[in-house]
């Protein structure tokens, strides 16, 4: 498949031999140092705000989905507790301090091939701070869940459904 092939990465980590064209699979063996190099999917989190029926989504500044909007989310870092990376997104892109509840979702996300994430999804309170956006984010804004514009990821749309869904009694 041409998007597997070209997700994989063309040198060991390790020794930075270049792996050869029979190196195929999810694994990729060294010939010269013999060390496996895994591709594993990064850990994303978004949390879910909602105020007065209303769920806050955030318009992406940048990027190939630009212009596009999503549930405040972002990358775990090294040594970051989940949490504190929830806690942190939501700040840099919105501007508010929340308070980060249960898991509400987790969802493999398959929408960027050459980085794929598994994403988690938690229900969130304000807790201060002012509503602006920031960071790769151009524009927030709270929407009604029947008046939703073009969302940028796929399971966005599944957790916003959901959530909906449940609004709705289905």
């Amino acid at each position: 498949m041409a998007d597997e092939v070209s997700a994989r990465p063309s040198f060991c980590q390790y020794c930075g031999t270049r792996f050869s064209d029979s190196s195929r699979g999810p694994h990729l063996e060294c010939e010269s140092c013999a060390r496996i190099t895994y591709r594993n999917p990064a850990a994303g989190v978004a949390v879910i705000l909602i105020d007065n029926g209303r769920v806050l989504l955030g318009r992406r500044g940048r990027g190939p989905w630009a212009g596009m909007w999503c549930i405040p989310c972002g990358y775990v870092e090294w040594d970051e507790d989940l949490r504190d990376t929830a806690r942190r997104e939501v700040l840099e892109e919105t501007g508010l301090e929340v308070e980060v509840g249960e898991v509400y979702a987790v969802h493999s996300n398959f929408h960027d091939r050459e980085k794929q994430t598994v994403g988690i999804w938690f229900r969130g309170a304000i807790r201060g701070g002012t509503l602006q956006a920031g960071d790769d984010i151009s524009e927030v804004g709270f929407f009604a869940f029947d008046e939703l514009p073009e969302l940028a990821f796929p399971t966005d749309v599944i957790v916003l459904r959901s959530l909906r869904d449940i609004k709705n009694g289905e």
